[in-house]
């Protein structure tokens, strides 16, 4: 098994036999098929390409909302319209984990880099700027990778392995310790 596709549902919290509390993040799963094999002698990788819930006009070039591809070892355990559930991952203690965080717009460096403020007091005029950025005659420019305002989240997250500690295949659930990047109803990758 080599991934599936699910929906974030929220989060919670589960008390193991410790009385620990374990925050848990609860994913939807529902089943995927698999539409399209790949093999490296044809396509140079060895992968299987999932479908994600059905649309409900399909037209002849698409009939899944969510199409993604994922590499595999061996396609020969696999076979075109086989369903992947979550119970293929019922074996597996840690997956990763790969989401689109949400965005928070343009933000400046405070919020974005983590910056510390200027003085407040005193007749000073630089608050939240994030101060001298450019360099003198040479190079006569910002340097690239500089650390200035601008888009803030909305970028693919990938957490390496995370921990699956609950499962409910009868509603095509899994829970992932911890977070997981992104709003509720995001669109959750898991590669096991």
């Amino acid at each position: 098994m080599s991934g599936i596709i699910g929906r974030k549902i929220g989060m919670t919290r589960i008390i193991d036999e410790n009385g620990k509390m374990i925050p848990l993040t609860l994913v939807q799963c529902q089943p995927n098929k698999i539409i399209q094999i790949k093999t490296v002698e044809k396509d140079g990788v060895n992968a299987i390409v999932l479908g994600h819930e059905p649309k409900k006009r399909p037209t002849k070039n698409s009939k899944y909302q969510n199409i993604s591809q994922f590499t595999v070892d061996k396609v020969e355990d696999f076979t075109v319209d086989q369903e992947i559930t979550t119970e293929s991952l019922s074996e597996k203690t840690h997956i990763k984990v790969s989401a689109t965080s949400k965005g928070k717009g343009f933000q400046g460096v405070i919020k974005r880099h983590n910056f510390s403020r200027g003085p407040e007091t005193h007749g000073s005029r630089h608050h939240r700027e994030p101060g001298s950025v450019g360099a003198c005659a040479a190079p006569g420019r910002v340097l690239k990778g500089t650390k200035l305002p601008g888009q803030m989240g909305n970028v693919k997250v990938t957490r390496n392995s995370a921990e699956l500690v609950y499962f409910d295949h009868s509603n095509h659930l899994v829970g992932i310790k911890g977070s997981v990047p992104g709003a509720k109803n995001n669109l959750v990758y898991i590669f096991a």
